[in-house]
């Protein structure tokens, strides 16, 4: 059992047949960040939604929390489906996961795809958010959900109906561990963690605050792929699905991981 985590994680299914790809969301979401994306690839993958440590239905996690071990519970969950190496997908926190998991189980990871991500060699953004949830408690979410969208979608009336749905299930969120979890992520990342041991996609939107610094994470890595969804934003899996889901889908073809291209 991972450290500092309360229990497992909790995870869900779509998809019964094919390679597992595994889904990490971002703050201050949860697994259903994933909706269009696990309702769409289920159909050639065994998709697997996980809720990070205080957000859905997912445990509490206590002091002393770490990426590697957020990392770690993830690999449990996908441990409960099967044993079979795994695509990743990770976006803002969940693109710093998947980088820990990806270095705990090489052989079990056989692509990522990253979104919303940077490399930052300082997280001030982190030690910022850990002050807004102290200071203002679970009522922050809804500011943060505006933070991590671009301007224009979130005054659509999709964009307010996803703000809605996340906020409506604030009784199953945990501050103090969301709290955590940015302690965790402002934690310095050691270099070893850029070495990566597969093939690697970053998809940024334009209107993404961390979009310049997808390009350090790009240059830091070496030899991964970039896209640029323009206009938008951090969450663009949900503000541009239908361009998402091309680009991921390209990317998976070409390296031999897409089984509908048969």
């Amino acid at each position: 059992m991972a450290a500092h985590i309360n229990g497992p994680l909790n995870y869900e299914r779509l998809g019964h047949t094919g390679r597992p790809m595994v889904f990490v969301h971002p703050n201050p979401l949860d697994l259903s960040c994933w909706t269009y994306q696990m309702a769409h690839f289920s159909t050639w993958y065994r998709c697997i939604g996980i809720d990070l440590p205080g957000y859905g239905r997912s445990p509490t996690a206590g002091k002393g929390l770490t990426m590697p071990d957020v990392a770690q519970a993830c690999w449990e969950a996908v441990d409960e489906v099967t044993d079979e190496p795994a695509i990743l997908v990770g976006l803002s926190v969940g693109s710093n996961v998947i980088l820990h998991m990806a270095q705990q189980r090489p052989a079990r990871s056989l692509a990522m795809i990253h979104s919303g991500c940077s490399y930052r060699p300082v997280k001030e953004f982190a030690a910022k958010r850990v002050r807004q949830y102290t200071e203002q408690g679970a009522s922050f979410r809804r500011q943060h959900f505006y933070e991590v969208v671009s301007a224009a979608w979130g005054k659509t009336e999709l964009g307010r109906y996803f703000c809605d749905l996340f906020i409506e299930r604030e009784p199953y969120y945990d501050v103090e561990t969301i709290i955590e979890m940015f302690r965790a992520l402002g934690e310095p990342d050691p270099d070893w963690l850029f070495d990566i041991p597969c093939p690697m996609l970053i998809i940024t939107g334009s209107e993404d605050n961390s979009h310049p610094e997808s390009f350090a994470l790009q240059k830091k890595v070496g030899g991964c792929e970039l896209i640029t969804m323009e206009g938008a934003g951090h969450s663009c899996n949900m503000e541009q699905p239908w361009l998402w889901d091309r680009w991921a889908l390209e990317f998976l073809k070409k390296h031999g991981l897409f089984e509908g291209a048969k």
